[in-house]
């Protein structure tokens, strides 16, 4: 604590002492880094939206969540299927032991009737890995129909293939961090039709507020 008080201490000399002692700390003390010489902007996440990420992907292109302990982006997903009138043509598997065939041939299907494909868990798969390489990679235009797309999840792994995230979009859906970010997210998952719907908007939002806290 002396040392990290210490004005004679620059704030990089400062993580330099950190990492020694507790370098299970040196995330908090980059980001407070990062917030003294930049801004706290570039340490808050992005807000998770999956119309943007579709928006920037076609049928070739994979769509991979990256999980994270306490974010599970499968409600999101299928709240995006509904909106996008997908929800019936939206087929899903977790993949493991023997699942590998199955997930073969629901791609196959949904590459000919323009469905999506959701694999779950990838990195349980580990074998089957490189058979999804090459299907990622034998996909052309010419043979699938535009509407197709493939969803991946998967916790980071280093069996997953290379290709076939350089080819994705990639996608990561961290819980927020802190009561202001945790009430910023909640928010955004409201549209302002929901929050006007109701006989007493004003209490309404009041009690919404308590509900977010």
């Amino acid at each position: 604590a002396e040392y990290m008080g210490d004005q004679r201490l620059s704030r990089l000399e400062k993580l330099i002492v950190l990492k020694c002692p507790r370098p299970d700390k040196m995330q908090e003390g980059i980001q407070d880094f990062i917030v003294h010489y930049m801004d706290d902007r570039f340490i808050i996440p992005p807000s998770f939206n999956l119309s943007d990420s579709y928006r920037d992907s076609e049928a070739m292109s994979p769509l991979i969540f990256i999980l994270s302990p306490g974010a599970d982006p499968m409600d999101e997903l299928m709240k995006f299927a509904e909106s996008m009138k997908m929800s019936k043509k939206l087929h899903s598997i977790s993949l493991g032991q023997g699942q590998g065939r199955k997930a073969e041939a629901m791609i196959q299907e949904g590459v000919e009737r323009g469905s999506w494909v959701l694999l779950q868990n990838c990195h349980l798969a580990v074998t089957w890995m490189p058979t999804l390489e090459t299907i990622v990679e034998r996909f052309t235009p010419e043979t699938m129909k535009r509407e197709f797309r493939l969803w991946l999840t998967s916790m980071p792994s280093a069996e997953f293939p290379v290709s076939v995230l350089q080819a994705g979009v990639k996608m990561t859906n961290e819980p927020p961090k802190g009561l202001r970010n945790n009430v910023l997210r909640s928010y955004l998952s409201f549209t302002d039709d929901f929050m006007d719907d109701s006989k007493r908007p004003t209490d309404f939002k009041k009690l919404l507020f308590c509900l977010c806290l």
